[in-house]
């Protein structure tokens, strides 16, 4: 592959497939590279929030989306001081949207609704099970990869190759691009508890003492996440699994049947990484998404971003690519547009972070003071601010008008 307006997009993920699909329809050849033979990864990012779903509807995708079966998240409720009847701190359903929800669907269906819509487009190939080795350059300058399929290896020639990698990117790796680390003191197990137990359309955070919880309601089961302190993986586990069960029990009484099931090799690491490049790009390259700035899973705002990410890529792209001329100030230009966002992003991450350390170090329960519930419950619009900074993001983007159907 070779000659203007030629692009290699290295990752399958949703950085990746949007960013593929509508350079794809600004009519330039596309090759995205996703080393695993198909989407199907447990505990993935499985949120997609509201300004994604309107990029959908304006891809002409939102039908297509629909006959994927998916719950809607439209609430996240927390317990008040003393008791009482949960309160609504975040509730998309105030935003002025035609999707005021995250819908909350397993990845892998996702992206391939978008694999299906750029299988569409005559300039578009997906290759799965095709995996980055490294860049190939020439004169300072990044000109494809070489990449390892069931063929075995082969080099692939580019105009631009775009990471898509996500947070270990080989491609930024390779490239050595110098990156900037967050300092993140908690890690997060993901496990699932089939119920039947009707636990409604809320984000339910719980607690324990020491302990936090994440309950996302899925069609027939829990997606729960437990965040614990970063390294005290195999401390944890050593405790035995009927102590995780009983602090399951402890933070959310009616999962409690749920848990009584559950196996360590049911339970998932997750190994927190917050960090964002000082620089995206070079020469022939660009990274978006986790590859160029790896998120926590505070918000579960990591997938929106990326999507974003790839949107305002191939946005600023598409022209200087097509017409030859793609030089290092359009790909800093991304960076410029989308870098604010991420730190943006990852500031109010961090603030999460601070919250949920003191309650991993035995501080006070993830509860609402009953003074300030009194204040949401009076005021409920201030339920919305949390709402849009997380459904909708500090800079959301629109999908371009080639690639609109």
């Amino acid at each position: 592959m070779s000659g203007p307006g030629s692009v290699i997009v290295v990752g399958g993920g949703p950085a990746g497939m949007v960013c593929g699909l509508l350079l794809a329809r600004a009519g330039l050849i596309v090759t995205v590279l996703e080393k695993h033979d198909d989407f199907f990864r447990d505990f993935r990012g499985d949120t997609v929030h509201p300004s994604t779903l309107t990029l959908l509807d304006e891809l002409g995708l939102g039908a297509a989306f629909d006959q994927v079966p998916y719950s809607k998240l439209e609430q996240v409720r927390l317990p008040i001081r003393g008791g009482g009847p949960d309160v609504v701190v975040s509730d998309l359903t105030r935003l002025r949207l035609s999707r005021p929800y995250i819908a909350m669907t397993p990845q892998w269906d996702f992206l391939n609704v978008l694999a299906d819509a750029g299988r569409e487009e005559p300039t578009f190939t997906l290759r799965m099970g095709t995996e980055f080795v490294e860049l190939l350059r020439s004169a300072g300058r990044v000109i494809g990869v070489r990449c390892r399929g069931k063929g075995g290896e082969e080099e692939l020639r580019a105009d631009l190759v775009v990471g898509c990698d996500g947070r270990w990117s080989g491609v930024r790796a390779d490239a050595k691009l110098a990156s900037i680390e967050l300092p993140v003191g908690f890690d997060a197990w993901w496990f699932r508890l089939p119920t039947e137990v009707n636990v409604g359309s809320s984000l339910l955070p719980r607690s324990a003492p020491g302990a936090v919880f994440v309950m996302i309601p899925r069609r027939g089961y829990v997606q729960a996440a437990r965040l614990i302190p970063k390294g005290s993986d195999s401390e944890l586990r050593a405790a035995g699994i009927d102590a995780f069960r009983d602090t399951i029990a402890a933070a959310a009484p009616e999962l409690a049947d749920a848990a009584s099931g559950l196996q360590w090799d049911q339970v998932k690491l997750l190994d927190v990484r917050v960090d964002r490049l000082r620089r995206w790009w070079a020469p022939g390259l660009l990274c978006i998404g986790d590859a160029a700035h790896a998120m926590s899973p505070a918000g579960g705002v990591g997938v929106n971003l990326a999507v974003q990410d790839g949107v305002a890529a191939a946005r600023l792209l598409a022209a200087p690519l097509r017409g030859g001329r793609l030089t290092d100030a359009h790909l800093q230009a991304v960076q410029r547009r989308r870098a604010f966002a991420a730190r943006a992003t990852q500031a109010g991450q961090q603030l999460v972070h601070r919250g949920i350390d003191a309650l991993l170090t035995g501080g006070s329960p993830l509860e609402v003071p009953r003074g300030a519930a009194a204040v949401l419950r009076r005021l409920p619009w201030l339920a919305a601010l949390p709402a849009q900074l997380v459904g909708v993001g500090v800079r959301p983007e629109h999908a371009p008008w080639f690639a609109r159907r």
